[in-house]
Formats: structure tokens, C-alpha cells, sequence
């Protein structure tokens, strides 16, 4: 059997039975289109000399596959599989820390991203990363804010202000009838006065003579 049929023969056994055990990060990411996203992939010790990255592009069932997309070794470096298009996956290593880097990326690069240590005998798995390119990514809805009711003040009711004369045309009346009646009244009592005046004199003359 050619050595990439068993890898990947071997990789689709190993994912049905779970083994997972290299830590990736993160383990769901979406980015737009032609966009650039790294993956990470922690491995269990500085001392792993090849690790390798492959693709699930389907999800987990009997019938899924593994497509090997690239290693990276300490001694060769990078090694793309065929029909990788190399300028836009690279693999570079940082301690116990191994990075995917994917450039330009298309809705066709989705998938579910493993990285991969071969030991003896067993393979070692990580827990995977599903990333999902999209042209447009989706909005985060804003959370509405609660609207604080407004405290009811209550007023009293201010006075009317009356604005104009005070007095009403029926007081003014009533005033004018009370000022007429007095001159009346003094006339009258002028004139009863100069009457009484006029009738003594008369009787004094009377008296004289």
C-alpha cells in the first residue's frame, strides 16, 4: 500500500475512534472570504519532529474522508501534498506550538481541520478545528436597552392669575347706583334744609312787625 493511502487510511480510523488528544485551538473560527486565519495545535512535548495538518470536509460519519494537505518537519520543513495550492498553506512551529496559516481563503476551504502526530504504534489526533469561510459574516444583533420609566411628578394646579379691571361690570354698576343714590339723598336733603331756612325767616319777619 502506498504510504499516503495508509495515512490516510490510517487518520480516517483513527477519528472514528476518537482519538484525540493534541489540544487545537480555536475549536470553531469563521472568517470571510479572502481573508487569512492561523490555526494552532498544541503538541505534548517540544521534542515532536513532524506533525501533520489535514482537512475533513465532510462531516464525521463512516463515509467521510481525511484530505492530506501538509507536514512539517524539523529537518525538511515544509511539504505540501499534491494539488495544494503551497503560497497559500504554510507550517511553522513555535516551542511545543505548531500554527496553520491559510491565506486567501475560499468557501470551498471549510472544513474540519485536524493536526496529526504518527507514533508508535498509534496515531495522535487533535480535537480539531471546524472553520467555515463565508462571504459576508453574519452581524451580531445589538441587545436592546431598557427604557427607565420616567418618575410621574404630580402639581398642584397654580391659581389663575386674572389679568384686566377687578371690579365686574355688575360691581361697577352697583357702585354708580350707590353714588347716585347719595347725590339724591343730599339734594334732597339741601333742599328740605334751604326750605326750612326760608320758612323761619318768614315767621321771624312776621314776628318783627
Amino acid at each position: 500500500m502506498r504510504p499516503r493511502m495508509w495515512l490516510l487510511l490510517a487518520a480516517q480510523l483513527a477519528a472514528l475512534h476518537g482519538s484525540s488528544v493534541l489540544q487545537q485551538t480555536p475549536a470553531y473560527t469563521m472568517v470571510q472570504t479572502n481573508q487569512m486565519v492561523m490555526l494552532s495545535c498544541q503538541a505534548i512535548s517540544s521534542l515532536t519532529t513532524r506533525i501533520y495538518w489535514l482537512r475533513q470536509c465532510k462531516a464525521p460519519s463512516s463515509d467521510s474522508h481525511h484530505e492530506f494537505l501538509v507536514f512539517w518537519d524539523s529537518s525538511k520543513g515544509t511539504i505540501h501534498s499534491e494539488g495544494v495550492e503551497q503560497e497559500k498553506i504554510a507550517v511553522f512551529r513555535d516551542g511545543s506550538r505548531f500554527f496553520l496559516n491559510l491565506t486567501r481563503v475560499k468557501p470551498e476551504d471549510s472544513g474540519l481541520y485536524f493536526c496529526m502526530v504518527i507514533g508508535s504504534p498509534s496515531l495522535t489526533f487533535g480535537t480539531g478545528t471546524q472553520l467555515s469561510v463565508v462571504d459576508i459574516l453574519p452581524t451580531t444583533a445589538q441587545p436592546t436597552k431598557k427604557s427607565t420609566p420616567k418618575k410621574t411628578v404630580c402639581r398642584l394646579p397654580r391659581p389663575a392669575t386674572r389679568k384686566g379691571p377687578l371690579c365686574s361690570p355688575i360691581t361697577l354698576s352697583l357702585l354708580v347706583a350707590g353714588i347716585l343714590v347719595l347725590l339724591v339723598s343730599l339734594g334732597v336733603a339741601i333742599h328740605l334744609y334751604c326750605r326750612q331756612r326760608r320758612a323761619r325767616l318768614r315767621f321771624m319777619k312776621q314776628l318783627c312787625k
